[in-house]
């Protein structure tokens, strides 16, 4: 897969889960996994946990150096795979 369709296919992949422009799904997995991370974290989603960063790249969708990043990180693996 080029690294450019991956990218693209990426924060449609994370948007499928529920984290969306307009917040979390409800009744997604996305909604399943905010509330295993309340409980865990005594009714709260800590800022920079998995949920955290899913939803903001669900809202924003991924920053300039999110996407230089995962290119180069792709880039590497499909040089080692292929």
């Amino acid at each position: 897969v080029p690294a450019g369709v991956a990218l693209v296919g990426i924060p449609v992949a994370i948007g499928a889960l529920g984290f969306t422009s307009a917040g979390i799904a409800a009744g997604s997995f996305a909604a399943k996994m905010m509330s295993v991370a309340a409980i865990a974290n005594g009714g709260g989603v800590a800022a920079g946990s998995a949920v955290a960063v899913l939803q903001s790249v669900g809202a924003a969708g991924l920053s300039a150096g999110a996407q230089l990043g995962l290119s180069s990180a792709l880039g590497a693996l499909g040089g080692a795979v292929g």
